[in-house]
């Protein structure tokens, strides 16, 4: 999550136009906190129970805990691209999101 944070403003322009949810099985309450330790500037939801992670393939009935996987949404309500896994340690993996997100919503106007 850091290195979304760290590349927030060119990766997700800054946040026009985009928008970023972050879902694990962790509590409400220890996502807040760690979202505000870590300054993220985007949303966080709690999957606790898997209900959401079971929907979308992504829960490990095992581990009880999502894998680590990417969606994004058109703004039509579409998934328009999925990595699965998505592999935080792998430069491809965020220049493939980027370039999806750039795909569906091109960066604004540069900011003086």
């Amino acid at each position: 999550m850091e290195a979304y944070r760290d590349q927030y403003a060119t990766m997700f322009h800054n946040g026009h136009k985009v928008i970023l949810v972050g879902i694990s099985t962790d509590p409400d309450t220890m996502q807040l906190a760690w979202a505000r330790e870590k300054n993220f500037p985007w949303t966080f939801g709690s999957d606790a129970d898997g209900q959401v992670g079971r929907l979308y393939s992504t829960y490990d009935e095992g581990y009880k805990a999502e894998n680590r996987t990417l969606f994004i949404v058109a703004p039509d309500g579409k998934i328009a691209y999925v990595a699965r896994p998505f592999r935080v340690m792998a430069q491809e993996s965020y220049s493939d999101m980027a370039a999806a997100i750039d795909k569906l919503s091109p960066p604004g106007p540069k900011q003086p």
